[in-house]
């Protein structure tokens, strides 16, 4: 069974990833790290240290194998039996830049001894396949968060035709919105020239009205944990279809 480790920050969302596991069919063992659940510079910065994530592979990797602890053998098993690392988390990664969302997941996948990658990079990779080149984001950030975001998809190659902030401050008050909030959002933030929306925060439950909204948008969606999800797979190998993930999820 295709196992891809998921380091997630704090606690919000983490519970889509069991979900998403038992409806493809595979292991998204979650380990997480800790600081502020703030939505600023600083604390992101912070939030997605090598330091933090280093700690991050080390428990992950315990927790493959079985542990709370894990030597430097028992750490080579548990890599292999993963197929890749993904640190769940968008605005811990773009914070760092273009060029700091690369070194940031090469320090992983070092680390790891696996492929990795960050959401933010997820974000990218699912608009690539999907040929989509013009987007709408729809963030929860505050405003100065949610245009670091849309920075780092203009130098990935991506026109933002259409941005809308919802100005949250914590992770954990996103956490807690329910699904008709989340439509919402994202009716709000559509725009007609964008050939996709996407909705950055990995701590935003989205997955189960993820079919609704594409519905009544009539284009796909892009979630954060959808992506992460996907771009894992897709960097362990497995090409996992899905009918009830989006619209990214029916193409092999």
């Amino acid at each position: 069974m295709t196992t891809i480790g998921i380091i997630y920050p704090d606690h919000a969302a983490e519970d889509e990833y069991p979900t998403a596991a038992d409806r493809l069919g595979v292991r998204l063992p979650v380990v997480h790290i800790y600081g502020t659940d703030l939505h600023a510079v600083p604390e992101l910065l912070d939030l997605g240290s090598p330091e933090k994530l280093a700690d991050g592979v080390g428990r992950l990797l315990a927790t493959v194998a079985g542990g709370s602890a894990v030597d430097a053998g028992a750490a080579a098993d548990a890599a292999e039996t993963v197929g890749a690392v993904m640190w769940a988390c968008t605005s811990g990664s773009f914070v760092y830049g273009y060029a700091g969302v690369r070194q940031q997941a090469d320090q992983l996948a070092e680390a790891a001894g696996v492929p990795a990658a960050s959401t933010s990079q997820s974000f990218v990779a699912a608009a690539s396949s999907l040929g989509v080149r013009r987007v709408a984001v729809a963030a929860s950030y505050p405003e100065e968060v949610a245009v670091l975001f849309t920075d780092f998809l203009a130098a990935s190659g991506i026109d933002v035709v259409a941005r809308g902030s919802a100005g949250i401050d914590t992770a954990a008050e996103v956490g807690s919105l329910e699904s008709a909030r989340v439509m919402d959002l994202a009716l709000q933030n559509d725009h007609p020239a964008a050939e996709a929306l996407l909705i950055p925060d990995t701590a935003m439950h989205t997955l189960e009205v993820l079919p609704a909204i594409e519905a009544r948008l009539g284009k796909p969606v892009f979630t954060a944990n959808q992506v992460t999800i996907w771009h894992g797979l897709r960097l362990a190998g497995s090409s996992v279809v899905s009918d009830r993930l989006g619209a990214l999820f029916t193409r092999v």
